[in-house]
């Protein structure tokens, strides 16, 4: 698949993963985006959805898929994906990434893999049907990854804010932007949808983990990005869990163990994930950052896409972030 180019299907192309994923993958050295479907743009240049694409491409939307392409990602919203796989053609037979929760549970996922590279690559490079994870459960596992690997997971305590792209491109009274600026607010406290993919793993992962996540999710007042806090008990010393970290990441292209503070500009706009870990007493507090659009969606959908394809999974994924 290296000498010739990957034929790209995007379908619900007019969303926020959607054109994360186009500024990815128009810029992608084996990439050829076959079309982008939009039902309410179709005709219109993508850069009309997507001010940002203005002059790096020609495309323009189409009401239809051309299943005549190596690997569909679908983009179009929680629940759409499996009446729309069911009815593809019996003659596709590419690969499908799912940004939505469509098949992220065991018990809707049929034959797709649930696609977090840094737990699962192993399943990922031998399907080609992925789940791709949800923003804020990617934030989660990576901050708890290596305590499940070594089964030393007890109660478990998270915060994460997350900006208003997380919402979705749909207006809502929470998003609306008079009340989300200077404004901070709870929602779906202990009760987040991402919390089944997130137990799922973690009950994969570590034999004795009884599935005690207490994650209480807020709003944020800004438009993107992800700071998970989570902290749980822990036996190993400061120094022995910041190895575990390293030693679990050493080879994953976009996680760094770091020993100052992070925030979010150091992620925002990349396919990166940064952690802090520290203990305090007998709590280990790990803070993680992503930007949920791109590590949290389409980035890591793009990264998914990069090993079911052979290619090295940071290929067209060294993105310019914006510190100021």
């Amino acid at each position: 698949m290296a000498d010739k180019k990957i034929k790209v299907g995007i379908v619900g192309a007019a969303g926020y993963t959607a054109g994360e994923l186009l500024r990815i993958l128009v810029n992608h050295p084996c990439v050829e985006i076959v079309f982008a479907q939009s039902g309410s743009h179709a005709g219109e240049p993508v850069w009309s959805a997507h001010a940002d694409l203005l002059g790096e491409t020609k495309l323009r939307f189409t009401s239809q898929c051309n299943f005549d392409c190596d690997v569909l990602f679908l983009c179009s919203g929680h629940g759409k994906a499996k009446p729309f796989v069911e009815g593809l053609p019996d003659s596709y037979k590419g690969a499908i990434i799912d940004l939505g929760n469509d098949f992220r549970l065991a018990a809707d996922a049929g034959d797709f893999v649930y696609g977090l590279p840094e737990a699962f690559k192993d399943k990922i490079v031998k399907t080609n049907h992925i789940a791709n994870p949800g923003c804020f459960a990617t934030a989660i596992q990576l901050a708890i990854l290596p305590m499940a690997k070594a089964d030393l997971l007890p109660e478990i305590h998270v915060t994460g804010i997350t900006g208003s792209t997380g919402a979705g491109q749909a207006p809502s009274e929470t998003t609306h932007f008079s009340w989300r600026t200077d404004n901070l607010s709870v929602y779906k406290a202990f009760t987040h949808q991402h919390l089944g993919e997130v137990n799922e793993t973690f009950k994969t992962l570590a034999p004795h983990y009884l599935g005690d996540i207490n994650f209480v999710p807020v709003r944020g007042d800004f438009a993107r990005g992800i700071l998970a806090s989570v902290y749980f008990d822990c036996d190993l010393s400061e120094e022995a869990a910041v190895a575990v970290y390293k030693d679990y990441y050493k080879n994953e292209p976009f996680v760094h163990v770091i020993d100052s503070n992070p925030d979010l500009k150091m992620v925002v706009n990349t396919n990166k994930c940064v952690l802090n870990v520290r203990k305090h007493g007998r709590k280990l507090h790990i803070i993680s950052v992503i930007d949920n659009l791109v590590k949290g969606a389409s980035g890591q959908a793009v990264q998914n896409m990069n090993l079911v394809f052979g290619l090295p999974e940071d290929t067209g994924l060294h993105l310019k972030g914006t510190r100021f």
